[in-house]
């Protein structure tokens, strides 16, 4: 599992979204990036933050945020979770587990006090120049939005 912090460049990946078209990392340099992992398309918790994320998705475009969620789940499935709930970002497959495995965001992790292996929730916020800005590790789905508001109205 790799370990990546703060002020490491983030690893480039290229993957599809949910409408085949291609994300390349590196095409996004210059931009700001939420890259955040979950682990299933229409579960509770997941679809809070997809919720959170697109309910705030306005005012991140604002700052200068580009949002694409991952999860090891397929194309179709991405489509359909990102239609129903009218996602306006991109939604990247990863069945395979090449990204989570590059962002250390699929391994060992403790769910009901079991160890099981799976989708480790997390966000990488890329900055305009490909350097992991910040990592939120411990994700708040409802409040996720709010999580990566505070990080900046913080900074001065």
């Amino acid at each position: 599992m790799t370990h990546l912090k703060e002020g490491m460049p983030a690893p480039l990946f290229k993957g599809t979204g949910d409408d085949g078209n291609l994300i390349d990392l590196a095409q996004l340099k210059g931009k700001k990036v939420v890259l955040y992992f979950y682990p299933r398309d229409n579960t509770p918790g997941c679809t809070n933050e997809a919720c959170n994320l697109r309910d705030n998705h306005d005012e991140l475009v604002r700052r200068g945020f580009v949002v694409i969620g991952v999860s090891p789940d397929t194309e179709k499935s991405h489509k359909g979770f990102r239609e129903k709930f009218r996602l306006p970002f991109p939604l990247i497959a990863d069945p395979g587990k090449q990204i989570l495995g590059l962002y250390g965001a699929y391994g060992e992790k403790k769910m009901y006090g079991k160890t099981v292996t799976g989708v480790i929730r997390s966000t990488f916020i890329i900055d305009e120049k490909g350097i992991i800005e910040k990592i939120i590790s411990r994700v708040d789905t409802a409040n996720h939005s709010s999580q990566i508001f505070k990080l900046y109205d913080n900074k001065k």
